[in-house]
């Protein structure tokens, strides 16, 4: 009930469609630009606002697991997916550094940047499944409750 009842449950509900939209056209930039070594500036700019998005997500679901859960990060809910997640923010991260220090060539930081878009899917994977069998409880919960006033 708390997670239906706050806001940032839609504000969770908009920012994760649209950073997977995100995604998916950087990752088609990054490929791209590996595969014909054309369009580095434009791949690199949707990588940075893909890594703006995921520390928007990470920010307001922190937020959202506070409401939720009474912690900003590591409820038991959700722990290993937190955990995961900053493997996540550790390489979004790291291609950020690379890209503003001038660390590796430019293929070794598109590399970097589709490590860290793999580490995203598998993590993204683990909220859906984990809300996934969240709404399932919930209908089994709500299904095998008494309905008030029945005569079962």
């Amino acid at each position: 009930m708390r997670r239906d009842a706050t806001a940032w449950t839609l504000v969770q509900g908009v920012l994760a469609p649209l950073q997977f939209v995100i995604f998916l056209v950087s990752v088609t930039l990054v490929v791209r630009y590996l595969a014909t070594g054309e369009g580095y500036w434009l791949a690199t700019t949707s990588v940075v606002v893909k890594t703006f998005a995921l520390y928007a997500i990470m920010i307001t679901g922190s937020i959202w697991e506070r409401e939720v859960f009474g912690c900003y990060l590591f409820a038991p809910a959700f722990y290993w997916e937190d955990v995961f997640s900053f493997l996540v923010l550790a390489l979004h991260t790291a291609y950020l550094a690379a890209v503003l220090l001038g660390l590796g060539d430019t293929r070794q930081q598109m590399l970097l940047a589709l490590a860290a878009y793999v580490t995203y899917v598998v993590n993204a994977a683990q909220f859906i499944l984990k809300l996934r069998m969240a709404r399932l409880d919930e209908r089994r919960a709500s299904s095998t409750s008494p309905i008030a006033g029945s005569h079962a």
